[in-house]
């Protein structure tokens, strides 16, 4: 199995901390969010990795070459823009091209401790083109999935905005955590140019009658690492533990 970690982003919600640093090498208890993800991916058995990256883009290979990649095989992907996920991802696409087996796609500001052999199990089992860990836990975007947990729509609480790509009586919001198990297959199904994003993809698909599912997450720990208090807040958990 195959990863992508998504490491291109500002990270403007860790400012100061990524003034003079990608959010990729912001530390956590002395590790780099980097070093967290691949050795996260490293102990699942993953080995193929490619890194995506645009801000601070050097320090991130110049970082990766001095720990030898973690004892990984690693390719980047340099954006000369921000492509957002599913730009960063159809631009990556050659990495996963000749598979036939699923990817996972990382983003680098979230550690949980999700089994991914489960969520492959579930993706696999039910045959789908994508599969999203979800959690119910508030957000100001939420994801709809149906009674057969496939994505049906998504509700955008600031805007106020409802979108449905399938009728359904039953709907579910959840949300997105940041990690998907995707079959190669998608790739060639992603229509957008440049920048854009995954889950507006995701959403065109399931209209379109792909199968896009919501892995559910919520008996696993989870954090979202984008925010300096969320970061503060972890730092605290991981010293308690410590003592």
């Amino acid at each position: 199995m195959k990863a992508m970690v998504l490491a291109a982003g500002l990270g403007t919600r860790l400012r100061p901390l990524t003034d003079d640093r990608p959010k990729a090498l912001v530390t956590l208890a002395n590790r780099t969010l980097l070093e967290i993800t691949l050795t996260r991916l490293k102990e699942f058995g993953i080995r193929d990795i490619i890194v995506n990256v645009h801000h601070f883009a050097d320090m991130i290979v110049a970082y990766l070459r001095t720990n030898n990649n973690f004892g990984l095989r690693i390719e980047i992907s340099r954006e000369e823009m921000l492509l957002d996920t599913g730009g960063g991802l159809k631009k990556a696409g050659w990495f996963f091209d000749r598979d036939s087996e699923p990817f996972l796609l990382h983003n680098v500001d979230v550690i949980s401790t999700i089994d991914f052999h489960e969520m492959l199990r579930f993706h696999n089992d039910r045959q789908a083109v994508a599969t999203l860990a979800v959690k119910d836990r508030p957000t100001s975007r939420y994801l709809l999935f149906d009674e057969r947990q496939e994505l049906c729509g998504r509700r955008l609480v600031r805007q106020q905005k409802l979108e449905i790509t399938r009728q359904s009586q039953h709907r579910v919001e959840l949300a997105f955590a940041g990690i998907h198990i995707i079959s190669p297959r998608l790739i060639s199904l992603l229509e957008g140019d440049a920048a854009f994003s995954i889950i507006d993809s995701y959403l065109d698909l399931s209209a379109r009658g792909e199968k896009i599912l919501g892995f559910r997450a919520d008996s696993y720990n989870w954090r979202d690492l984008g925010t300096a208090e969320s970061l503060k807040t972890a730092a605290a958990e991981v010293e308690a533990q410590q003592q």
